[in-house]
């Protein structure tokens, strides 16, 4: 049986530690402009935004991007999700990794597992699934017909959708217009990330890419 040992020691052998400072798919009436965009970019980025030191949400810092080494096994351009300590590592070249602080889904509603990246959208427009509607009509039903992009959209700036196969997953890692709930367990399912740092994030990706997202702490069992 894999433990919560086995992943933390996984973690460990996959990234060192720091080098230094450097939801559904849904059909919008109107695709916003370049223009929109471009504002609304502005508007979810701090002023004098540093990508590794700007920290107007109050995360913690532990969660603000960090480039790391990694494990030279490891394929370029992928992403990998420890849910355990609640980061997300995008692979590059060279033998490094850019590391950002995210938040998992509660509760079972976090599914582990292998996905190609093979759509990504900016600022998506986001459906709850049936099965969102159905565990919280109350939260849900009002916007069963979906919700517009713009900075509250619960996809927010940036969506990577997650298939396997050919098989949509309606999971995704995405911008939260909720940052302080980084670090913690939040979603119906996604990935998140603080708008500003997908922004970053989101142009290295390629579809194409594979996200691994590992076990979370419920999970995996204490090593008796």
């Amino acid at each position: 049986m894999l433990t919560r040992r086995h992943f933390i020691q996984t973690t460990t052998a996959l990234f060192s530690g720091a080098i230094g400072a450097i939801g559904a798919p849904a059909l919008a009436a109107a695709r916003p402009t370049a223009a929109q965009k471009a504002a609304w970019d502005a508007q979810v980025t701090p002023p004098n935004f540093d990508l590794m030191t700007s920290n107007p949400w109050g995360i913690h810092p532990r969660f603000l991007p960090t480039r790391v080494e990694a494990n030279d096994r490891l394929v370029p351009g992928d992403v990998h999700v420890d849910a355990v300590a609640r980061y997300i590592y995008h692979i590059e070249e060279g033998g490094t990794a850019m590391r950002f602080g995210v938040a998992i889904a509660r509760g079972n509603l976090y599914e582990p597992g292998t996905y190609t990246i093979k759509r990504k959208v900016e600022w998506p427009t986001w459906t709850p699934t049936q099965n969102m509607i159905a565990r919280d009509p109350e939260l849900y039903g009002a916007v069963a017909d979906g919700v517009d992009p713009g900075p509250t959209n619960p996809l927010g700036s940036r969506a990577l959708y997650l298939f396997v196969g050919n098989r949509d997953t309606y999971l995704r890692i995405h911008g939260t217009p909720t940052p302080e709930s980084i670090g913690g367990r939040a979603s119906s399912g996604c990935v998140r990330m603080i708008m500003a740092h997908i922004n970053h994030l989101y142009p290295q990706v390629r579809t194409g890419s594979t996200a691994h997202l590992y076990s979370a702490e419920d999970s995996v069992v204490p090593r008796s």
